[in-house]
């Protein structure tokens, strides 16, 4: 009853899950097998109880068969006084007999035909006994006790064949419940080992190929497909991700090559305003020189508006080269020397201090044994000059700017620019060296600054970050990797903006998808 209500609460799970059907399955022939196994053990104890009784039984007749033939033996060899306690002794046993042996119609024969020679056997043996005679046994007292001997003797050795037979059954019945017991044994492991490799097969090696694929999905390699196929859940569910990562996959193909068009039109539209621009602003040079005649002070103040213009865009239309050269990774050539940090800080603020329109303190400190560092002096002044400018702006009157720079760790120097402006927003940090992004209290112009800088810092094998709470200042900082070896570290570097590309382009189109 119990295995066909399991029966019945399995079934709709089997319908419903192909995934742990044959676990179900497994389990529903082990629960069988257990409780074939306990009503086959409940079958062998019955049996080797009844099989007990009958030995015992059988022990009892043949001791009661020995009693009768030792009191027929000790009633041959007994004296007058001792004939009457013999007889009551055989009587007894015999009795015994007739009763344990009741349901044996061969051997209550046999008790019968004890009992009749018995009894012609004490008629002749009472005369003599009575009689007292002193001569031997007569010929027919002996013929009756050999012949009723021989009758219980029969008696003894059939139940002890009998006996035989009862113990051998019993050993029988122990040696199936030794087999029984170890072949559900053996079953109970093997259906165990099969659901164990159920369970690896269909569950555990999946999953584990659909963790590691999700970490290789997580790193943006979408074209990594779990290639699991199986009629189960998990095969459908990987069907399903691999169909998802598959067109993930075909959109940020479309989207790179349509940011690949845009770049390609930025950068040629870039180089087509260059050239104008410049021409603008030569030619706003020469007539703020008066190169063409007197300019009166209206009009300086109009071409000096047109020329700070002019040189904005012409600054944006130049980073937007640079950037493209960057991202391409192929058009950038740095130059590696030794970096004089001294030197670097002191034309980065010189340059600053000209175009200071407020006072302001302008710091820098250099730690002790800095290790030699490799790198373009030309485009990590553009990197200071770009975040100092952005602390000038955000600074008030009389406050102080501080350049740093120091060793961290064994393989990194770490060069900070360290304001007490207003601060930057937790949500704002995060995106902050993305293209186009400006923190709304940095007060910046086309937003491709600090994404130029985290250009430069890549391209050099740094790290470029930012820590910052709103009220209490900022701190932008970047590191460069120690390199004792300059040809190695050209070669790495340039190994690393190549690598570096498709996750640029990636990130600028995502930017840009979201304005």
């Amino acid at each position: 009853m119990l295995a066909t209500n399991l029966l019945r609460s399995i079934s709709p799970l089997t319908r419903k899950s192909h995934l742990f059907r044959p676990v179900y399955t497994s389990l529903f022939m082990l629960v069988l097998l257990i409780f074939g196994q306990h009503g086959l053990n409940l079958w062998l104890v019955y049996l080797n109880h009844k099989a007990c009784q009958r030995v015992t039984h059988t022990l009892v007749v043949e001791r009661e068969g020995q009693h009768l033939l030792n009191a027929v033996i000790d009633k041959e060899r007994s004296t007058l006084e001792g004939y009457q306690q013999e007889q009551f002794v055989f009587n007894d046993s015999l009795n015994s007999l007739y009763k344990l042996l009741k349901d044996n119609p061969s051997q209550l024969k046999q008790l019968d035909r004890i009992k009749y020679l018995y009894k012609q056997w004490q008629s002749e043996f009472s005369q003599e006994k009575v009689a007292n005679s002193p001569r031997s046994h007569s010929g027919e007292e002996i013929v009756l006790f050999d012949a009723l001997r021989t009758q219980i003797d029969n008696l003894i050795v059939y139940e002890e064949k009998l006996l035989s037979d009862r113990k051998n059954f019993l050993f029988n019945l122990y040696q199936i419940n030794i087999f029984i017991n170890f072949f559900s044994s053996v079953a109970i492991l093997l259906l165990a080992s099969f659901n164990i490799q159920v369970l690896h097969r269909r569950a555990k090696v999946p999953l584990h190929k659909l963790a590691e694929v999700s970490k290789l999905w997580r790193k943006g390699e979408m074209e990594v497909q779990i290639g699991y196929s199986s009629p189960d859940e998990v095969g459908e569910l990987a069907e399903v991700l691999d169909a998802m990562t598959n067109e993930i996959h075909q959109r940020q193909t479309s989207i790179k090559e349509r940011n690949q068009h845009l770049e390609d039109l930025i950068c040629a539209l870039s180089h087509d305003l260059r050239s104008p621009l410049l021409a603008t602003r030569n030619t706003l040079d020469a007539m703020l020189r008066e190169a063409f005649g007197p300019v009166n002070d209206t009009w300086r103040e109009v071409f000096e508006d047109y020329h700070q213009a002019n040189t904005d865009l012409l600054k944006l239309v130049e980073a937007l080269v640079d950037v493209s050269r960057y991202e391409a990774g192929c058009g950038i050539q740095l130059n590696y020397e030794p970096l004089n940090w001294e030197e670097i800080f002191v034309k980065v603020i010189t340059q600053i201090k000209a175009t200071l329109k407020s006072e302001l303190a302008l710091i820098y400190r250099i730690s002790q044994s800095l290790p030699t560092i490799y790198g373009d002096e030309l485009e990590i002044r553009r990197v200071l000059q770009n975040l100092l400018e952005n602390a000038v702006r955000v600074s008030e009157a009389n406050k102080e700017i501080v350049l740093e720079v120091a060793t961290l760790g064994e393989s990194q120097v770490q060069v900070c620019v360290r304001d007490r402006g207003l601060g930057i927003a937790p949500e704002e940090k995060e995106r902050l060296f993305h293209r186009f992004i400006q923190g709304r209290t940095r007060r910046g112009k086309s937003g491709l600054g600090l994404y130029l800088c985290r250009q430069i810092v890549e391209a050099h094998g740094g790290s470029i970050g930012v820590e910052s709470s709103l009220g209490e200042g900022s701190t932008f900082w970047f590191t460069l990797p120690v390199h004792t070896d300059e040809a190695r570290f050209q070669d790495e570097s340039k190994l690393r903006r190549s690598t570096d590309v498709r996750e640029c382009r990636t990130e600028y189109c995502e930017d840009f998808a979201g304005r």
